[in-house]
């Protein structure tokens, strides 16, 4: 069982985000008429200090922080690949987002599907677009929880039977009514304790595995021995020339999905300007540099001897802080993991929610909606999505949520020639775009399946093993590459663009008036 002393700075690490969430209507409050745009993109208002915050406790996640380190301490340098992925995307975001919320903000975009539907006035486009974004997120959503029960189960900090699943919905459900009532504003102010949380216990933790064994050196030798390797030459913490293709692919792949996923762009569409993301962007590499340590102390487990349970390796770390740190410090870590699950997961399901307010709900079922009940149809999906996860982890079993977890990362990859690409040419055909991307999700799904839900597959026997999105990407744009002339050469035609995007970006273009770039 815990201690005392741990479990009272863990109560107060939760207390205090639940407290900083109900001060969440006080964060840019607005006296207009309910929007969706309100309650999913708080009014479109954060500066670069708040969308810092809100969009690296967004893309780092507690699951992130558990898994990287866990697959650090069962496979060894391969782990290391989220490292350049997360590095790759700070130019992208710099990139993408930016060009992207122009877009959204001069049209009143709200989701991905939104600026599709946009383009290339295409419903069905749009509406494939939307709802592959939501279905690879909602198992993203569920391994949130996972991420809390591996660190709270390692930490002795959740009870055996009903009493330990309790505990967790409780603590899901003060984020579940915060976010039903503020929208983003409520991850929004728990992303400045999640920051605050992780950086201070990651530091402390760092700092007493140095201290016990003399120096990042002596970690590495002592990992390297737990894993076998005697010889440094052929050390499993580097990289053999058979890895590199999957670690290169991975690490791209990984970076071009993620940036299409609807919780990332909720959170830089949250933005009040161009400017704010392209700072935000250059500063990401701060949370860049927190997951390496995290992986730096899936290392420092092997070296230390932790002994994680047959298919848990991610609780190696939490097993390590246990072991390393007195009770008040490990309450502190286990707090902010908690903490850091809590802000992705709100903002995962407001945007799941919002993708289908948008783009089925009013599409579709009631194009006649007024804004203030799209924010009440919004705010019950959301809900709805947080009550499905609860109900997915306890169902099925862990490696469920992330065999699909694997899989959304692939299926949300082949939205990118549509949504990334879309935004510099509308030369791609959407019926073309559509055939890519049905290609695109057949073959990932297959390729994932055949190797026994493995991300990283080989495309023929002998081959060199690459990241299975990247593979069903190429398909995907070599279909929509060949099939655009072809369907010009027919004559079908095309929906109009209403974007009024150039095929380049004009030099010295002016932001959007009424946007705040300051």
């Amino acid at each position: 069982m815990a201690g005392a002393a741990m479990t009272t700075t863990f109560l107060a690490v939760i207390g205090g985000a639940s407290l900083l969430a109900v001060t969440a209507r006080r964060l840019h409050p607005c006296d207009r008429l309910p929007s969706l745009e309100g309650w999913a993109l708080a009014d479109r208002g954060l500066g670069a200090g708040w969308t810092w915050l809100l969009l690296g406790g967004t893309v780092y996640t507690a699951y992130t922080f558990t898994a990287v380190p866990g697959l650090a301490y069962g496979n060894g340098a391969s782990a290391f690949f989220a490292v350049p992925y997360t590095v790759i995307v700070c130019p992208l975001a710099f990139v993408l987002l930016s060009r992207l919320w122009e877009v959204a903000r001069r049209h009143g975009y709200i989701t991905a599907a939104d600026f599709v539907r946009g383009r290339y006035g295409s419903p069905p486009l749009a509406l494939v677009v939307a709802l592959t974004g939501i279905l690879a997120t909602m198992p993203y959503l569920a391994l949130q929880l996972l991420g809390i029960r591996a660190v709270l189960t390692a930490g002795g900090l959740y009870p055996s039977g009903a009493a330990g699943d309790l505990a967790m919905v409780a603590v899901f459900a003060g984020l579940a009514v915060a976010t039903y009532r503020h929208g983003l504003r409520a991850p929004t102010v728990i992303a400045a304790l999640k920051a605050v949380a992780v950086f201070v216990s990651l530091t402390a933790v760092c700092w007493l595995v140095l201290d016990r064994f003399g120096g990042p050196g002596a970690v590495f030798d002592g990992a390297a021995r737990a894993l076998g390797g005697t010889d440094p030459a052929h050390s499993p913490l580097v990289l053999t020339p058979g890895q590199q293709p999957a670690y290169a692919t991975l690490a791209l792949g990984s970076a071009l999905a993620l940036l299409m996923y609807p919780h990332v762009l909720t959170a830089g569409f949250a933005a009040d300007g161009t400017r704010t993301l392209r700072k935000v962007s250059a500063g990401l590499p701060a949370w860049t540099a927190l997951l390496a340590l995290f992986g730096f102390l899936g290392i420092a487990a092997l070296a230390a001897g932790v002994r994680a349970p047959a298919g848990g390796a991610e609780a190696a770390v939490p097993m390590l802080v246990d072991r390393l740190m007195p009770g008040p410090l490990a309450g502190l870590v286990f707090g902010s993991i908690v903490v850091g699950a809590l802000v992705p997961a709100a903002v995962m399901s407001i945007a799941a929610a919002t993708s289908f307010v948008r783009n089925v709900y009013v599409e579709y079922v009631h194009p006649t909606a007024t804004p203030k009940r799209q924010v009440r149809v919004a705010k019950a999906v959301s809900l709805t999505a947080k009550l499905g996860a609860v109900a997915f982890v306890f169902g099925l079993r862990d490696q469920d949520a992330i065999n699909l977890q694997l899989l959304g990362g692939v299926w949300i990859l082949q939205v990118f020639p549509a949504v990334a690409v879309g935004l510099y040419t509308r030369w791609l055909h959407p019926r073309a775009l559509l055939a890519g991307w049905a290609v695109g999700m057949a073959a990932g799904t297959y390729l994932v399946v055949r190797e026994g839900f493995s991300s990283i597959v080989p495309l023929v026997a002998g081959s060199p093993e690459i990241y299975a999105g990247v593979a069903a990407l190429v398909l995907n744009l070599a279909v929509a590459v060949a099939a655009t002339p072809v369907l010009a050469r027919l004559g079908v035609p095309r929906g109009p663009d209403a974007t009024d995007l150039p095929s380049r970006p004009r030099a010295g273009r002016r932001p959007p008036t009424g946007a705040n770039n300051a």
